[in-house]
């Protein structure tokens, strides 16, 4: 069942797009505001442009994952000026909070207490830290960094400055004192600490783009204080995260603890689009996986049980009860949870358009470029309705069960959202270029 929200883009939607057809829609969107990035004059964006009344969420800060995706967004979109400005303001605020990486690698402070990690949430306007405790122990948001830094250098022939040779070299050191390939993180989800293959795939991606761009460079290795980076060091690390992901997946976590067990979650499909570190053969196991496990009619749920904006989470908890670090404590929120009834996430369906319009260009089959169209209308009819009172023709983060009806949370309009979307936009035309 296809859920439509927005009768207007409904009212141009098809199972079967001719190239105008597409250009017709994106212009619609265009004029409605759904691509609009306002970002800080720094460059960095913050994870939602709201409201007032929605400002308690915290979305107004900067989250360095949903600034990666936004300006990768930009880059595939050709803003490449955008992305580069985004990427090196990230690079500003690392190298401003080095010391972070220095002490954890000189062993000096305790990695396992998250505070001390890197942050990957601050005040995008100071690139500044934010005085509460949060879950920073995060290294799939420290390995997306990495992964498009490298990328975008290496395919744009740009060179990295001195500061940010030995901030690369920092970050592969942090990577190797945390066993990254091992390391308990709050993952994609900033919750509960386990081993995830979503974290140690995005650290495996990025190391392999720094190699790329090592390679690229004809360079030996970069250098920091604390040590130099060889291609040798980047293979064996290389080698110890695959090693770990041949054990886990399809699995996001396989623990004995069932707490830390969790055989399916949507986050998997990023080692998919956009990282594409793992074989044909794991890529159908995973989407088959996310789809018959988590797909609704609304959305993808992030996984089974997830207590985040579940039936009637503003009734249940203040806004102040909502916006707390459930890291250490998800049990007193999983106890909020209904099976079945867990809020349906937008930030998927796009991904998965992609990854199906890859398949596409690459086999030229038409099964595929079926099931490219269908999440791409999955994710047109996720668009809010004209009288939204977020406003019509936005992104929202999910959909959630409010007094029995499916309706957005909070953060609308969330920018990671529309970065995907827009780059739906960009492979639905790429495919039906080739027809």
């Amino acid at each position: 069942m296809l859920i439509i929200h927005n009768e207007t883009v409904g009212s141009m939607m098809h199972d079967g797009y001719l190239l105008r057809d597409v250009d017709n829609l994106f212009a619609i969107l265009q004029r409605n505001g759904t691509f609009t990035f306002q970002s800080l004059v720094n460059g960095l964006f913050p994870a939602a442009h709201l409201k007032q009344d929605s400002q308690y969420t915290g979305y107004s800060n900067v989250w360095v994952r949903d600034n990666i995706y936004i300006a990768y967004a930009h880059y595939i979109n050709n803003h490449v000026s955008v992305s580069l400005q985004t990427i090196r303001t990230l690079a500003r605020y690392f190298i401003t909070h080095k010391w972070r990486f220095e002490q954890i690698i000189a062993g000096a402070i305790d990695y396992n207490e998250p505070m001390n990690r890197p942050n990957i949430r601050f005040d995008g306007n100071e690139l500044s830290e934010i005085n509460q405790k949060w879950a920073h122990a995060q290294n799939d948001a420290l390995g997306y960094f990495v992964w498009l830094i490298c990328t975008m250098y290496y395919q744009d022939h740009i060179i990295p400055t001195s500061e940010e040779k030995e901030l690369l070299a920092l970050f592969v050191l942090y990577f190797h004192s945390i066993h990254y390939w091992k390391d308990e993180d709050s993952g994609h989800w900033e919750e509960a600490r386990k081993i995830e293959s979503s974290s140690i795939g995005v650290v495996v991606g990025a190391l392999q783009a720094l190699k790329t761009l090592l390679q690229g460079e004809n360079s030996d290795g970069y250098v920091c204080s604390e040590g130099v980076i060889t291609n040798d060091l980047l293979d064996t690390l290389i080698s110890q995260g695959r090693h770990s992901l041949q054990l886990i997946l399809p699995f996001e976590c396989s623990q004995s603890d069932p707490k830390k067990y969790r055989p399916h979650d949507a986050a998997l499909i990023f080692l998919i689009f956009p990282m594409n570190i793992i074989d044909e053969e794991m890529t159908e196991q995973i989407l088959s996986d996310v789809i018959d496990n988590l797909q609704g009619d609304y959305g993808i749920r992030r996984y089974t049980g997830d207590s985040f904006w579940s039936p009637d989470y503003k009734i249940k908890l203040s806004a102040e009860e909502r916006t707390v670090d459930f890291s250490d404590d998800i049990a007193s929120r999983d106890r909020l949870v209904q099976p079945g009834q867990e809020a349906q996430w937008c930030i998927f369906d796009p991904i998965i358009s992609i990854i199906y319009g890859l398949k596409y260009q690459q086999f030229r089959q038409e099964k595929y470029l079926q099931a490219q169209t269908h999440y791409f209308n999955r994710s047109l009819g996720q668009l809010t309705e004209e009288n939204s009172l977020f406003g019509g023709f936005k992104c929202p983060e999910l959909y959630y069960l409010e007094e029995g009806r499916y309706v957005p949370n909070d953060t609308v309009p969330l920018l990671w959202t529309q970065a995907n979307l827009w780059m739906a936009f960009r492979f639905m035309r790429d495919s039906l270029l080739l027809k």
